[in-house]
């Protein structure tokens, strides 16, 4: 899928994001190999650590579904004067989930997207060494 088109559906998802209390609207949208896309947005609570983003939203929606080949996720943050990246629990999150070549897009419009990948988001990730038995050898 087009990354212009992705960001699009996470613009999108942004505008049903519950962000009473920070005003900071997130939306993300996944999608799968075969072009399936999950949305998510991120939910605030009063007490902000019971808070959860969008990005992990969308992928929680894509487990639910019994799906993990993700190809891509775009996230949107219409309420920020510049392009927001994902924080480092939804970096850690995208990362146990997408490959090396995961694309990962973020930006607060259309003309101010950041285009890079899970490896660069998330570089020495020495946890897949958990998943590859002996490539910690």
């Amino acid at each position: 899928m087009d990354d212009s088109k992705l960001y699009a559906l996470a613009q999108e998802a942004a505008l049903s994001a519950y962000a009473p209390y920070s005003k900071f609207r997130v939306g993300a949208a996944l999608v799968c190999s075969d072009g399936t896309v999950f949305k998510g947005v991120n939910v605030e609570n009063r007490s902000f650590g019971l808070t959860v983003c969008a990005e992990r939203n969308a992928v929680a929606a894509a487990l639910a579904a019994g799906r993990k080949d993700f190809a891509a996720i775009a996230v949107a943050t219409p309420d920020a004067a510049y392009p927001v990246s994902p924080c480092g629990a939804c970096r850690q999150v995208l990362s146990e989930f997408g490959g090396s070549d995961f694309r990962v897009i973020f930006g607060n419009a259309p003309d101010s997207l950041v285009r890079t990948d899970a490896e660069r988001l998330f570089p020495h990730d020495a946890l897949h060494e958990l998943k590859e038995p002996g490539a910690a050898d």
